[in-house]
């Protein structure tokens, strides 16, 4: 038997073993060891409910439920020798992993609750055999050494990235926690995982490759598996494949992502990975082309309605399974560092301000995001942690994603869910699954409870105004996908949820309309559009309802109606006529009476009430108000005289002067006799006079300053000159230079000493 607190892979047992029955002492981990028992695969429940498949379906699975509770109750060294040694049992856990039914998978409500018992007896005994596989250690007494149970399970292919994968899709929802401590304990006892992982993401990116060839699109930067042939010009779109093809694409997708978030999101550890890759911005350009060219094929092409609104709900629910996992990524790699306070937090926040940049060019990714996780919370945060980032690049991030919400025609309804607390939104995603293993859902009940991309009202319920023709394609457009419904039904739907033509399909196939539109008949036409009147009889006219107005009247008198002249009438006749003079003479004689005087009688009561005193007024008019108040000019000068400042006191003085120079000279003037109606002057008196004046006023303002003398002159020519005449002669041709010609004398000087100019 097996020895207390020795590991099982170094534990030996003797068993009596061969034909001959003789003891023979083996490893506890030994082929012989397995028990002879065959597990057989699993297999789905049915889709119809024949009693003759129910019957088998359960019988199936019963076995399988009875064999894996058998597995479970071995001891710790009999279970791990039928883990490793027996096929069968990795092959019917296979396959339930491959075939166990997901949340979104379109079954038909099960008929019979056995089947339903069933289902879920083997859900959970497949999640505990898994359980057990990766745990190493059970008690004290039964334990596997750690780095030998990484070899076994590595070895033996029992865990695989796939395998982990498809195990947080199916048993995620109410047992992260426990399946995130399995799996980190797999990758903990067995880092070659990672190097597993780091292969892995190279083939997920090769899926989003391959659903945009089969869509007809390609990546920026991805290269097809296999080059066109130059005779294929028609490649297959989403327009043009065969219906089956597009159901399973999106089946496809749908799945592919799904299975991608539930791993990210248990285990966290591997979005580095992932990010380390790339998978973010190819991501997000996937997103960009695929879903407007799917979303068109399903508009378009024509489905079963139960069909359409299965493939509806797995598109939007891909949608959102993509936001988030961008989100995931977003979050473990540049917003926990920052939230924790990391060394390299500004590494962090520049590399998530270029994340964000880089969904600028993807406007319906971006709109989509910043829907469910708002930039501006996020950029928030970075400007609390990081006082210094530039200002600048944040209001172009926010323009941006304003910019994309008019460029995909989408408006803000309820406001988005805020993301202060972005270091625990996994674990209280992960938390709100509820309990349970996760059992099988309806197809409808699926659908709403996984397709939570748009607000249930458009902007809080406010009306749009669009133009007549964004309504008409609006109603086109909606007719085309569900052309069942009445236009006066699709109108009411779209008043009702903002003009928004998503929010309305989406809750018409949800079967989540509001209270009042329930009441509705959905084959409701367009109610009739009133008639605007006509002109003629809303018209105003200032000849309304005379002899000749022909639209009130339906007789009119023709013999005062005629075209030029009148019959029987000269024009002598018509000019003589002067009744219109007589007709106006009355009114003008009125105004020939004058009355100089009106008898008033004074026991008129009306006399008191018309009277009026003319002397009162003349009184007013006659007494000078105001006149001796003692804001007077001269009352006031009295009071306190007035008094120049001393700064203007010298300006005046000097002033006065000027204007006594002034008047005597025109004193002179005249005492000289100088007439003033002389024509022409001596110019030269004129100059001697203004020197004249020149020089007196510089006396005055501060001293005259005669001009220097100049003896440059000298006398006559062979008698010699002065000292005088030497020294300002000497000075001028120095100086001459400052004049005309500058500088002349010393060029000239110059070049006769270089010997460009002969001496």
């Amino acid at each position: 038997m097996a020895c207390a607190k020795v590991p099982l892979d170094e534990q030996h047992v003797t068993e009596i073993m061969g034909p001959m029955g003789r003891e023979q002492t083996i490893p506890a981990l030994h082929p012989d060891r397995k028990e002879e028992r065959c597990f057989l695969p699993y297999k789905p429940p049915p889709e119809d409910n024949s009693s003759a498949q129910i019957e088998e379906y359960l019988e199936q699975a019963q076995f399988i439920s009875e064999d894996l509770d058998w597995l479970l109750s071995l001891p710790h060294d009999k279970f791990w020798c039928q883990v490793v040694f027996d096929e069968s049992l990795q092959r019917c856990l296979d396959s339930y992993l491959r075939y166990a039914p997901r949340t979104l998978d379109t079954a038909q409500p099960v008929s019979s609750p056995a089947v339903a018992d069933m289902e879920r007896c083997v859900h959970r005994s497949v999640f505990m055999v898994f359980l057990r596989m990766a745990t190493h250690k059970e008690s004290k007494e039964n334990f596997i050494t750690p780095e030998v149970f990484g070899e076994i399970i590595y070895n033996n292919f029992l865990f695989d990235i796939p395998k982990m994968m498809d195990l947080c899709v199916l048993f995620g929802k109410g047992n992260a926690q426990l399946l995130h401590k399995m799996i980190e304990n797999i990758f903990t006892q067995q880092p070659c995982y990672y190097g597993d992982l780091n292969e892995t993401v190279p083939s997920i990116l090769q899926v989003l490759g391959t659903v945009l060839e089969r869509c007809g699109l390609q990546s920026e930067g991805a290269t097809a598996s296999e080059p066109l042939k130059l005779g294929s010009h028609d490649r297959p779109t989403s327009m043009t494949m065969p219906q089956k093809d597009l159901v399973d694409l999106i089946v496809y997708m749908c799945d592919t992502c799904t299975t991608l978030h539930a791993f990210l999101d248990i285990f966290p550890e591997a979005c580095e990975t992932f990010h380390s890759h790339g998978v973010l911005s190819r991501l997000t350009s996937f997103y960009e082309m695929v879903v407007p060219d799917l979303e068109k094929a399903l508009r378009k092409r024509n489905f079963d309605k139960s069909v359409q609104e299965d493939l509806w709900s797995r598109l939007c629910h891909s949608r959102k399974r993509m936001v988030e996992i961008a989100h995931l990524l977003l979050q473990h790699t540049c917003l926990q560092p920052i939230l924790e306070g990391a060394e390299n937090m500004q590494s962090s926040v520049e590399d998530l301000l270029q994340n964000f940049t880089n969904f600028i060019q993807e406007k319906r990714f971006l709109a989509d995001y910043d829907e469910q996780f708002p930039l501006a919370d996020d950029i928030s945060l970075l400007q609390q942690v990081s006082p210094h980032l530039d200002e600048t690049r944040t209001s172009y991030l926010l323009q941006a994603v304003e910019s994309a919400w008019d460029s995909v025609g989408k408006k803000r309804g309820r406001p988005p869910v805020p993301s202060a607390g972005a270091a625990a939104g996994a674990s209280a995603r992960r938390g709100a699954g509820g309990a349970g293993a996760g059992g099988l859902q309806g197809a409808a009940a699926t659908a709403a409870a996984v397709v939570e991309d748009f607000p249930q009202k458009g902007d809080n319920g406010a009306v749009c105004t669009i133009s007549s023709g964004e309504l008409e394609s609006l109603l086109t457009h909606i007719r085309e996908l569900l052309p069942d419904l009445g236009e006066g039904f699709i109108l009411a739907c779209l008043e009702e949820y903002g003009y928004s033509s998503e929010l309305v399909i989406n809750n018409i196939l949800e079967d989540r309309l509001s209270p009042s539109l329930d009441k509705l008949d959905r084959a409701m036409p367009r109610p009739v559009r009133e008639e605007p009147p006509e002109v003629l009889s809303t018209r105003s006219n200032v000849f309304d309802d005379d002899e000749f107005d022909v639209f009130q009247r339906d007789q009119v008198d023709m013999d005062r109606v005629w075209k030029g002249k009148k019959k029987g009438q000269s024009l002598h006749a018509l000019l003589d006529d002067k009744q219109h003079i007589a007709e106006q003479k009355a009114r003008y004689l009125a105004y020939e009476t004058v009355v100089e005087e009106v008898l008033v009688d004074p026991n008129d009561p009306g006399f008191l009430l018309d009277d009026y005193d003319d002397e009162y007024d003349d009184t007013y008019d006659i007494n000078q108000v105001g006149a001796n108040d003692l804001d007077d000019d001269d009352d006031l000068l009295n009071r306190r005289p007035f008094t120049t400042p001393l700064v203007l006191q010298m300006h005046k003085k000097s002033q006065g002067k000027e204007e006594e120079e002034y008047n005597e000279e025109e004193e002179e003037n005249k005492d000289g006799g100088v007439k003033r109606d002389m024509f022409i002057q001596d110019p030269a008196v004129l100059r001697q006079r203004a020197e004249a004046r020149r020089a007196s006023m510089q006396h005055r303002r501060g001293g005259y300053r005669p001009p220097p003398s100049n003896h440059v002159e000298g006398g006559a020519k062979g008698q010699g000159q002065s000292k005088e005449t030497v020294l300002d002669r000497r000075k001028k041709e120095a100086n001459k230079s400052r004049g005309a010609n500058h500088n002349r004398r010393n060029m000239a000087d110059r070049k006769r000493n270089k010997g460009m100019i002969p001496s």
